[in-house]
């Protein structure tokens, strides 16, 4: 199981922008910072501000800046907004059809696991990261 880039990316934007959230940052800014091609990032922002995370202010002096409450948002809904969580809900192995009375090798191991992984994007807002030790977005 791994995310997929676009989560990645709208993850560690949204993270990167939550250590400081009443800054204003340029799509610049956060292209060098994250080292995100231009084209990706300004389509990922879009998809977020098109979900309510952030919004944007046109024009020299613009930029993004959180439209939400950092203690409002969880990272399942970050995830669920760019590609739809259902997609960390499949086969591990990567089966179609992958069910209880379908099993896979792996599938029973894989519900314990998917359902704590669950877990943890459900309850985990932006607020509660350990700023202070993030070292690499």
């Amino acid at each position: 199981m791994k995310l997929s880039k676009t989560s990645e990316y709208a993850l560690r934007i949204l993270i990167f922008m939550a250590k400081n959230p009443e800054e204003l940052y340029t799509a610049k800014y956060l292209i060098e910072k994250l080292n995100v091609s231009d084209k990706y990032l300004r389509r990922l922002m879009t998809d977020l501000s098109k979900s309510g995370f952030i919004r944007s202010t046109q024009g020299r002096d613009g930029g993004y800046t959180f439209a939400k409450d950092i203690h409002d948002i969880f990272l399942y809904d970050i995830i669920d907004s760019v590609e739809g969580m259902e997609q960390l809900n499949d086969c591990v192995l990567g089966f179609n059809e992958c069910s209880c009375s379908n099993p896979c090798a792996m599938h029973d191991d894989w519900i314990i696991i998917r359902e704590k992984l669950n877990k943890v994007f459900n309850q985990t807002k932006l607020s509660d990261l350990e700023f202070d030790k993030i070292l690499r977005y």
